[in-house]
């Protein structure tokens, strides 16, 4: 913690020189716009390590807020103060865990949360957010600047913290079930600085130009390696998940099939600026075992014992699949099987009948890729209500 709070000191030394330094920081005037299109953001917590601390990204004349998903804003009294020093109030209008984001407005005393409240700020004080949304995403090695209310720094009109940093990778999120316990599974910038600390989420990943590319996700640890990660969802950020919709088939009938659904940001945003965004949520599935596989795994002895295939029951959907002894099970859904009981984890808490599984399966020294449809676990044969008959004895 000690690394994370001295890069952050030498970065707010740098922001905060006398003006003649400024002037001379190739940055300075784009920090110095972006600034005027956030907000600090006080809410709900203060205790437990919940921090009742944020930062938000305005994107609209009527002051709708952009940030992340969190406690922060489970509260009525929602205050946000402006680059200029106002004190105003503020109100969740939607969020949408999948995508770890919450749309929060400005309050107009007299006006309804979903109608026009007459705000008319001017366009140095708001981010274009469909200019930002048709832009294509950046890439590795580009330079960026994060500007958030890091560790509480700024209050009023204070500026908050810049960092400069490298977009080290786009990648995809290992999400919830994986390494990462986090409910975001889309693609994210791993950013080459260390942008996520207290106060950080819902900042803004900005390009050399200023120009909006991303907003900064909460603090999550990896669990296997302790170490943090830094990164920012993209503002085109996209979640995509299997979902029971009800559909007509050949005869009419109202009928139920599993479909991949997506959820962006962009549509989250557009829709609930209209008051017209409902939640989404991924199915829920009872907790028990999951879907049917038919993979018999070697004795688990280990605290991590490999995915190992022993056998395969003849007839299961593993079978079908063309699942072998000895094949190694290495990924599923693109997330690392580390065990067979991570296997086992993920099978009861993401699966079902009906589910269809991508396996990265490790045969020989070939890496290869095989879709199973999970199936019902087989009947277990019931207990005989009335004791069977003593044989006849034989003569």
């Amino acid at each position: 913690m000690l690394t994370r709070y001295s890069a952050l000191l030498a970065v707010v030394t740098v922001f905060a020189a006398p003006a003649a330094g400024r002037a001379a920081d190739p940055f300075a005037e784009t920090v110095d716009k972006a600034n005027r299109k956030l907000v600090k953001i006080f809410g709900a917590g203060g205790f437990q390590r919940l921090n009742n601390y944020g930062t938000g990204i305005v994107i609209s004349s009527e002051g709708h807020i952009l940030t992340v998903a969190s406690q922060l804003l489970d509260t009525s009294d929602l205050v946000v103060h402006m680059h200029d020093g106002q004190r105003l109030r503020a109100q969740v209008v939607a969020t949408e865990p999948l995508l770890d984001a919450a749309l929060i407005k400005i309050k107009v005393e007299g006006k309804k949360i979903d109608e026009p409240n007459g705000l008319n700020l001017g366009e140095k004080e708001y981010f274009n957010f469909e200019e930002a949304v048709k832009r294509g995403p950046a890439a590795p090695g580009d330079w960026v600047l994060a500007l958030s209310n890091t560790f509480e720094i700024a209050l009023r009109e204070e500026s908050l913290s810049a960092q400069r940093g490298v977009i080290s990778a786009y990648t995809k999120m290992a999400g919830r079930r994986g390494i990462f316990e986090f409910p975001y599974t889309g693609e994210v910038y791993v950013v080459d600085a260390i942008t996520n600390n207290p106060g950080a989420a819902g900042g803004a990943l900005l390009t050399r130009k200023g120009e909006l590319i991303g907003i900064i996700g909460r603090e999550i640890k990896n669990t296997l390696t302790e170490t943090w990660m830094n990164y920012a969802i993209p503002i085109t950020g996209k979640v995509e998940f299997r979902d029971r919709v009800t559909v007509k088939d050949k005869d009419g009938k109202d009928v139920e099939e599993e479909k991949t659904v997506a959820v962006t940001i962009p549509d989250f945003v557009r829709a609930a600026m209209k008051g017209e965004y409902k939640t989404r949520k991924r199915p829920d599935i009872a907790a028990g075992q999951g879907g049917y596989h038919g993979i018999v795994f070697v004795p688990n002895v280990l605290e991590r014992t490999p995915a190992f295939v022993e056998d395969v029951v003849p007839g299961s959907p593993a079978d079908k699949a063309g699942l072998r002894p000895d094949d190694l099970v290495s990924f599923i859904d693109g997330e690392p099987v580390v065990s067979i009981k991570a296997f086992g984890d993920f099978m009861r808490k993401n699966t079902r009948a009906g589910t269809v599984v991508r396996l990265e399966v490790r045969r020989g020294e070939a890496l290869q890729t095989i879709e199973m449809t999970l199936g019902q676990h087989p009947a277990k044969p019931k207990a005989p209500t009335t004791p069977a008959p003593p044989p006849a004895n034989k003569k």
